[in-house]
């Protein structure tokens, strides 16, 4: 058990010198990484995700919702800026109708393990970017589809149940299994 503190507070002291490291390798040597199989994908953020709750406790989380404005802020922000500036964007740029489409859906689609580990690196509130990533990403599956077609007259579907089961593997069930191993 000591190891594992040891490795844990190791890696959580250097998060973004290893991230940093890594990036480099694989930007130098990208051969060195393809033994690393696409279908790991989820497993991988599983672990930073697991990595990430090991170090917040659940009373952060309690101080995210006893102030709700920051998360809703955050929400609708996502919301509204991302998708109006990326669909502004396709205009100033004149990106065609079909490329422009998906600028707007990723300007529309929440952050997710992204977001999170970009907040852990830049020593943010990481409850706080947690709850507004599982906010969004529950709203994405209605409020995406609906930007889309707003902006561009598009419509597009997505499965609903297949992105909450996505986001409780992947985002919450990891981030609490590591705040009851933080316990």
């Amino acid at each position: 058990m000591k190891t594992l503190v040891k490795i844990s507070t190791f890696t959580s002291k250097y998060v973004a010198g290893i991230a940093l490291l890594v990036t480099a390798i694989a930007l130098i040597q990208p051969a060195a990484f393809l033994w690393v199989q696409p279908s790991w994908i989820n497993q991988l953020l599983m672990v930073v995700m697991f990595g990430m709750g090991l170090t917040i406790k659940s009373s952060d989380f309690s101080l995210v919702f006893s102030q709700p404005k920051d998360v809703l802020i955050g929400v609708a922000s996502q919301f509204t800026i991302m998708s109006f500036l990326a669909f502004v964007l396709t205009r100033l740029f004149g990106i065609p109708q079909e490329l422009a489409i998906g600028v707007v859906l990723v300007g529309s689609a929440p952050g997710g393990t992204s977001s999170n580990v970009m907040t852990f690196l830049a020593n943010g509130d990481v409850p706080l970017s947690v709850t507004i990533t599982s906010i969004s990403t529950l709203l994405a599956p209605f409020l995406t589809p609906l930007l889309v077609y707003v902006y561009l007259g598009q419509t597009v579907e997505v499965n609903v149940m297949n992105m909450f089961i996505s986001i409780v593997q992947i985002v919450l069930a990891p981030i609490a299994l590591g705040l009851v191993c933080n316990k």
